[in-house]
């Protein structure tokens, strides 16, 4: 015996059919005919909604004074020819302004003082989301300021207290933050402490901080041996730029430096 049809459900049914993901497969089906079939046009809509999704953030999620910021990525590192649009991106939520700046002020701390703890803050708080912040990420976020004041303000900070910020020039090796090789080497050498230690304190895998330990061991090596800083680069099969950063940290070990 044939059902009755359920006419309610024929008439209304179809609206279930009216979201955002099945006009954009439509859309891919317009624009990209021999893509696939619906379930390829449909994952490829939900990947799109994805990707849109964790790049907006409800105007209840952002604070006051606060900022959604694109970043790269801490896990995928630059390569050659690699551009900014081939990179994955992470959108983080920064605080431009917080209460201990307003105290800082209060307190007539110097307006450097102010701008070094305010970069310190966005590094962090980026790297805690997963990403990295550029010298010149920071420098458009705090009102237009030039890409070299972060560079000298962070710099400056990892020589004073022989400690890595995280951002892109540190962990990344982008730009001019090479001073996480000698952190990295004097925290073992200076300071004794273990490649676990280190790597968090340095925030590095400890591969990566046993590969810079390994580096600097083999470049004290060849030198012990009588080789020219030319001779340990060529046998090492890298740059001699390098050979000579180890070679000075070296020199600085020697001598007791910290």
């Amino acid at each position: 015996m044939a059902r009755n049809p359920d006419y309610t459900r024929k008439k209304y049914g179809p609206m279930l059919d009216k979201t955002l993901t099945n006009a954009l497969a439509h859309r891919i089906d317009q624009e990209f005919p021999r893509i696939g079939g619906p379930r390829i046009r449909r994952l490829c809509a939900e990947l799109v909604l994805d990707v849109v999704g964790q790049h907006l953030r409800p105007r209840e999620h952002i604070k006051h004074g606060q900022a959604l910021w694109m970043a790269v990525s801490v896990n995928d590192p630059p390569a050659r020819h690699k551009r900014i649009a081939d990179t994955d991106l992470v959108p983080v939520v920064l605080d431009l302004s917080a209460p201990e700046d307003i105290q800082d002020r209060l307190e007539r701390k110097p307006a450097a003082q102010r701008l070094e703890n305010k970069v310190l803050r966005l590094c962090r708080q980026a790297h805690e989301q997963g990403a990295l912040l550029s010298n010149c990420d920071l420098a458009e976020l705090l009102g237009g300021r030039h890409d070299s004041q972060m560079a000298k303000i962070l710099s400056g900070y990892e020589a004073r207290t022989h400690s890595l910020v995280p951002r892109r020039a540190t962990l990344h090796d982008v730009g001019s933050g090479l001073t996480h090789k000698a952190i990295i080497c004097r925290k073992r050498y200076a300071e004794g402490k273990s490649s676990d230690e280190i790597a968090r304190e340095t925030y590095h895998s400890i591969n990566a901080v046993d590969s810079y330990l390994g580096q600097y061991d083999r470049v004290r090596h060849c030198r012990q041996q009588g080789m020219t800083a030319q001779e340990i680069a060529y046998t090492l099969d890298c740059s001699l730029a390098l050979v000579n950063e180890y070679m000075h940290l070296d020199d600085v070990f020697e001598k007791g430096g910290q």
